[in-house]
């Protein structure tokens, strides 16, 4: 018996002492990780000031102690404060300057000089979606804004900031509602479907659904863009991944490039800090039309009179004999001449510790409407960031949460006739109030005319949404070079649309006739995705081998409702659908989406001279049928820092930098519809019955993009001048089209493929140079230019297709096909255009010989940053080489008002214009020309897009009290210069649409 108790304690013993030298392994062996002077509170305050070579503090450099991932930021004067032990070493970096190691010491103050390097590429990085990459080392193409950029501009949607700053990106604003979804190209065109070119967004990792969403108004012409409810204030950066290298490892989702946007979070070790900004303004249409006065447009209308040989009546020349002839009012400026009054706040609190940092913030946007009415857009948001890293730096877990919620009450009209009305208007045309101030409605009713205003006033329009992104990210190290990774995503964005319209906006002889009526329309987008990860990172040798592989599970729902309602017993009841004589429900659909991928990514870098990255992606999509899901995709991509050659350090010494980079590989695209491969049926309106309402075709798949690219980049003068020029060709085919069927079928087309090929090609150029740097001053310019070319290389029977009165192979996707224009009829005096067959008929299919191209030739802007003590101006200056059609006018002669330019060369015997006449052979003879080539002009621009002024007065504050306090002016579309006079919208000409506002702000930002 004492012998088994001899062994039973011995064998607790042993198992005592295993578990403390576990025990004693896991502290100690951690010392490295946890610091051992912390442990034995060692450590102390350091406070330290950063400057340049001349003195000047330098903000936002990161300050690290190395070997660790703790640290903070300079702020706005360069000071900075960090816990570290005298064995430590602070590691500085920012971009612009040399990196700088220094031991802490005993010192509680350090003095620090960074030298530099005006853009170092070492101390760059760029998010590459899954991963980052050091700018120097980047072998994609990849296109960077900062917060800087981005914050301060008194705009709703992130994609805003974006126009005239990257090269290959194109963001045209439709209409200058807020919230309504610009046009977003990356490097072009790629598919025939206008659904199939959207890019993709990723917010914080997680997937955005990028298709704008359907807006209840109608002058949301494009959607409202899904990004709109992101708060501005909150995001770090925005990256966008333009060629096969950088986008392939995204498969299908990134066929049309992909838009990663970061938010703000904050660092460990970092004191709390509260950070405000406010800005209030107001902006205005920035650009409007030249319009006939009163005295104008009826000496054109009575020598319209003249020429058609007839005396005026009250049906047609109601302008002329019922209305006013000394009456004068400019319809532009009453009907979309409004202020829109703009108030935003931002606040947030951010701070951490070693292990654990925090950012918590909010904001409140709220911008008014030009167009007569109160109407106003609403946006708040609330985000929050939480990261924690265990203290052996093995475990970090991150958390982000996005919110924002918006309300649109714009006026539920359709804006082109609203717009249209504004230009066409008679200038003579009745007043639209009585003096009691109700409607006045007499003499437009002799018209036949309705009161413009009518239908603003007496329609009630609220669109609310709510959108959510979250995400959460888990990763582990497992040995030193291995980690797992698990990110997990969920977002919703819901709106909620009702319409209420009353039948008083329709003049009082109609309302007899009308109802009151009402439109709710329900909204509704969810996504969730989960992606595992295992990233590696090892060295040997000279060479370093780093890359990732990974799963992706996504699933997308989608649900929509619209109920009208109609016959309203009042108007007081208008909405309540238990009040309405009948319902009719229009649309009640929930469709479902699965995406699912496995990826990889192997990248080699040798001596950091010579770099590979190999990308690879299967995808499988819902969206196809069974036997055509999945389809592989891949990508590579190469670079040579050249400049790291001795040949070249010892024969080019002005060349500090130089590389070649290239890549080549192919991503897909899945944007159709859903369950297009299946029959479907809708019940008929009898009982039992069902009517097919689309053909099966299980065999079609994904549309492929084939994209290649060359790019060299050089820095001169120790980076003080850097420039990069790249040249790319994408390749789309295997285009998702309807196949045309013969109509003994019933239906028209089937979804196919067609082996139609669209080729985009072009050359970017960037340029950044420090132009003067001392003390007090430092200016710098960044550049980007972009030349692009489409076309359509190849399309097999087009003629019987739909696109046969739409496309022409051999030419850019985005022409108009326009009649010959041959000038004006000798014996009429009206315009002629060309009968190219012949046959004395002029008709769309044979008698369309001219090709334009609406395209852009070139883009880009110009950005200034200029630093003057505690002065900040920056501007960029934005142009476009375009060439476009005139906005529609009726001909002269009829009751339209017409622009300046039209009564300018009639008085002056122009052979540009035709004889002016009210009749239908002038109405006839002017469309004809409206859609020839008589009609295009040049449309390029040149606009001063932003400028800023900001003054930090920190400087004259006690010191310690804040550690920012700035003031600013921010304006938006100062200045446009152009020749063309016949558009409001520049950046989509030839549309009666409203343009951007030009926006004057004042605001001001505190950071305690």
């Amino acid at each position: 018996m004492q012998n088994k108790h001899t062994i039973r304690d011995r064998c607790i013993l042993l198992t005592l002492l295993f578990i403390f030298s576990i025990g004693t392994y896991s502290l100690f062996g951690n010392i490295k990780s946890v610091n051992f002077y912390e442990l034995a509170g060692y450590q102390h305050r350091v406070k330290g000031t950063v400057t340049d070579s001349n003195g000047i503090p330098i903000p936002r450099v990161n300050v690290e102690i190395k070997g660790t991932s703790y640290g903070t930021f300079t702020d706005k004067e360069g000071y900075f404060y960090v816990d570290a032990a005298p064995t430590d070493v602070l590691i500085l970096s920012y971009i612009g300057f040399k990196p700088l190691e220094v031991l802490v010491g005993n010192s509680e103050e350090l003095s620090l000089i960074l030298e530099e390097d005006v853009t170092n590429l070492e101390a760059v990085t760029v998010n590459a979606g899954y991963y980052t990459v050091k700018e120097r080392e980047r072998t994609g193409s990849i296109a960077k804004v900062t917060a800087e950029e981005i914050e301060l501009q008194p705009v709703v949607s992130p994609l805003e900031t974006l126009q005239g700053r990257m090269a290959g990106i194109e963001i045209i604003q439709g209409n200058a509602i807020p919230g309504n979804a610009p046009t977003v190209r990356i490097r072009g065109q790629n598919s025939l479907r206008t659904d199939g070119n959207y890019p993709l967004y990723i917010i914080d990792g997680v997937p955005i659904i990028s298709t704008p969403i359907e807006g209840g108004s109608n002058m949301y012409i494009g959607g409202i863009d899904p990004l709109s409810s992101m708060n501005l204030s909150n995001i770090e950066s925005i990256e966008v991944l333009k060629d096969a290298d950088a986008t392939s490892i995204y498969g299908s989702r990134g066929a049309n490039g992909v838009v990663l946007i970061t938010t703000k979070k904050a660092n460990y070790n970092k004191k709390t800090e509260i950070e405000t900004r406010w800005y209030s303004g107001l902006g205005k249409v920035s650009r409007k039309i030249d319009l006939l006065n009163t005295e104008q447009y009826i000496a054109l209308r009575k020598a319209g009179l003249e020429n058609d040989g007839r005396e005026p009546n009250e049906i047609t020349d109601y302008d002329l004999l019922l209305w006013d002839q000394n009456r004068y009012t400019d319809w532009q400026e009453v009907l979309f001449g409004g202020t829109s009054y703009i108030n935003d706040f931002n606040i947030s609190i951010s701070g951490g510790n070693s292990t654990t940092s925090f950012r918590l913030g909010g904001s409140y946007h709220k911008e008014g409407i030009v167009f007569p009415g109160d109407n106003n857009y609403h946006k708040a948001t609330v985000n929050l960031n939480l990261n924690h890293i265990s203290k052996n730096e093995k475990l970090g877990i991150n958390l982000s949460v996005n919110y924002g919620l918006d309300k649109s009450d714009v006026p539920a009209t359709i804006i082109n006739s609203f717009v249209s009305m504004a230009l066409s208007l008679p200038p003579n045309a009745p007043e639209l109030y009585n003096q009691d101030g109700s409607l006045h409605w007499e003499k437009w009713n002799l018209s036949g005319r309705n009161n413009p205003l009518a239908p603003i006033l007496n329609r009630t329009s609220t669109d609310r949404g709510n959108n959510l992104v979250a995400n959460i990210g888990v990763s582990y190290a497992i040995i030193p070079g291995i980690k797992v990774k698990l990110n997990g995503g969920y977002t919703n964005l819901s709106r909620r649309y009702k319409g209420l319209f009353s039948k008083n906006e329709y003049r009082p002889e109609l309302r007899e006739s009308r109802e009151h009526s009402s439109i709710e329309n329900h909204r509704e987008r969810s996504s969730w995705v989960v992606e595992p990860q295992f990233l590696y990172d090892f060295t040997f040798g000279k060479g370093t081998i780093d890359g990732l592989v990974g799963l992706t599970f996504q699933e997308n729902t989608s649900r929509n409702l619209r109920v009208d309602g109609n016959g309203f017993v009042s108007e007081a009841l208008i909405g309540d659908l238990s009040a309405a004589a009948a319902t009719n429900v229009i649309n009640n659909k929930e469709i479902d989406y699965r995406y699912n991928a496995i990826f990889a990514r192997l990248a080699y870098n040798y001596n950091e001279k010579y770099i590979v990255n190999l990308t690879g992606r299967r995808d499988g999509s819902s969206r196809f049928g069974t036997n055509k899901r999945f389809a592989n995709f891949w990508a590579v991509g190469g670079a040579w820092i050249f400049s790291e050659e001795p040949f070249i350090e010892n024969n080019l010494p002005f060349l500090s930098f130089g590389k070649f980079r290239g890549s080549y590989g192919t991503t897909g695209n899945d944007q159709i519809g859903d369950y297009g491969y299946l029959d479907a049926y809708e019940a008929t309106d009898g009982p039992n019955g069902l009517y097919p309402t689309q053909l099966t075709n299980p065999d079609y798949s994904w549309e492929v993009n084939k994209k290649l690219e060359a790019a060299i980049e050089l820095g001169f003068i120790q980076d003080r001048i850097t420039m990069g020029v790249s040249w790319y060709r994408n390749r789309s085919s295997n285009q998702l089209v309807g196949f045309p069927l013969p109509s003994i079928t019933g239906f028209l087309t089937v979804q196919a493929n067609m082996p139609a090929t669209v080729q985009n090609t072009g050359w970017e150029f960037v340029l950044s140079s420090l132009n003067l740097s001392s003390k007090n001053f430092r200016w710098k310019t960044f550049v980007n230019l972009t030349i692009p070319k489409s076309k359509l290389l190849d399309f097999p029977d087009i003629e019987e297709s739909s696109y046969a009165n739409t496309y022409r192979i051999g030419y850019p996707l985005n022409i108009r096909l326009l009649y010959q224009y041959d000038g004006l009829d000798s014996e009429t005096g009206l315009h002629t255009v060309a009968d190219i067959n012949k046959d004395n008929t002029i008709d769309d299919i044979n008698d369309h010989s001219v090709i334009k191209d609406m395209g852009r030739k070139y883009y880009g802007g110009i950005t200034n940053n200029i630093s003057f003590g505690n002065l900040d101006v920056n501007f960029l200056v934005e142009f476009v080489k375009q060439e476009a059609t005139s906005l529609y006018f009726d001909p002269p002669g009829y009751a339209s008002n017409q622009v300046i330019g039209v009564f300018q060369k009639w008085k002056n015997n122009s052979p540009d214009i035709q004889k002016v006449s009210g009749n239908y052979d002038a109405f006839s003879a002017h469309n004809l020309a409206m859609n020839s080539d008589y009609s295009i002009s040049d449309a390029s621009f040149i606009r001063l897009k932003t400028l800023s002024v900001k003054y930090n007065i920190a400087n004259h504050l006690k010191k310690g009290l804040l550690s920012d306090c700035s003031i600013f002016i921010q304006a938006q579309n100062l200045f446009t210069f152009s020749n063309y006079a016949n558009s409001l919208n520049i950046e989509s000409p030839g549309n009666a649409v409203i343009p951007s506002l030009r926006t004057i702000t004042l605001g001001c930002q505190v950071t305690f």
